[in-house]
């Protein structure tokens, strides 16, 4: 009782929510109670409680829903780094409906770097479509990719909130995808990012960025570059190792 005095009240919060949830008083993708009533139960501070609370989201114990509250993060719901799979795969795949809204959807001249990745000239025009991804409602990612509309040329014609494009590219450009590279890095949700996986500034996302080959023509090339940003309280990712 000594030690636990000496210990700041926000650390005494965690560990009492974390036992809650270890023992499923909290259960997983449910909310546990509010501020107010934290405040009450642990007689403490706002400030406090909030504290506790942040640290529990960075450590992966719970996650936010914007305007609705806290809730427990749940174990379930990953994905192999080694699969090459849509994103409305993966949802489906968690037993969730997917969904999907476009912010960007326009052709314009390659940059340099875009260029680079996909192996053209900045002479040549990419198809740019942005959207963000939901699972049961909630947003999942926000995938912004980029491909040589000289290979898709009337992609941005279709309804890319209803049809995959990964189904599109196979179906009707007849385009087998064949592996992809992609590098992975923690950033900070900013912004417009921010703002459609509504989250607060300054959240940990998880950014893919990737280059996709598939058979062109008898010939293996790039296809598609995107960067894709995931909520971190939402998705995990794993990588199943032999031996």
């Amino acid at each position: 009782m000594i030690l636990e005095d000496r210990l700041p009240k926000y650390f005494i919060v965690k560990k009492a929510i974390v036992e809650n949830i270890d023992n499923e008083l909290y259960r997983s993708n449910e909310a546990i109670p509010s501020e107010k009533r934290l405040m009450e139960l642990y007689n403490v501070s706002r400030i406090t409680i909030r504290k506790a609370i942040d640290e529990l989201v960075t450590e992966g114990y719970l996650y936010k829903i914007q305007g609705k509250g806290t809730y427990v993060k749940a174990d379930e719901g990953s994905n192999n780094l080694f699969s090459i799979t849509s994103s409305t795969e993966d949802v489906q795949r968690m037993g969730m409906t997917p969904s999907k809204k476009t912010k960007i959807n326009k052709v314009e001249s390659a940059s340099p770097k875009r260029a680079k990745s996909l192996e053209i000239s900045t002479d040549d025009l990419v198809e740019v479509i942005g959207r963000i991804s939901y699972a049961d409602n909630e947003p999942l990612n926000y995938t912004i990719a980029f491909l040589p509309e000289k290979i898709f040329p009337g992609l941005i014609e279709h309804d890319l909130e209803k049809e995959s494009l990964y189904k599109l590219i196979n179906d009707k450009y007849g385009i087998r995808i064949t592996k992809a590279r992609r590098t992975i890095e923690a950033v900070l949700a900013k912004d417009e990012i921010a703002k459609y996986l509504e989250l607060e500034e300054g959240m940990p996302v998880i950014l893919f960025r990737c280059v996709t080959y598939g058979i062109v023509n008898g010939k293996e090339i790039p296809i598609e570059y995107f960067k894709c940003y995931y909520r971190t309280d939402k998705y995990k990712f794993y990588i199943d190792q032999v031996r």
